[in-house]
């Protein structure tokens, strides 16, 4: 049930997930610059994750479309 409503609200909204990857790396690009967050910034986690969510974003999109 879930599942379902989650898929159907990823297939209206097809660019959210992608959108929200490229946030992130711009995220990460910031966090750079952030004294106290150096952790984030040396493992690049943020950037990491964005390319996740983005490119599962865009599958999703394109087999659910």
């Amino acid at each position: 049930m879930l599942l379902n409503r989650l898929s159907e609200y990823i297939a209206r909204q097809r660019g959210l997930l992608p959108l929200l990857g490229v946030l992130l790396i711009l995220l990460n690009f910031v966090v750079q610059f952030i004294p106290g967050l150096e952790g984030l910034s040396r493992y690049n986690v943020l950037l990491h994750l964005g390319l996740v969510v983005g490119l599962v974003g865009m599958l999703l999109s394109d087999a659910l479309g």
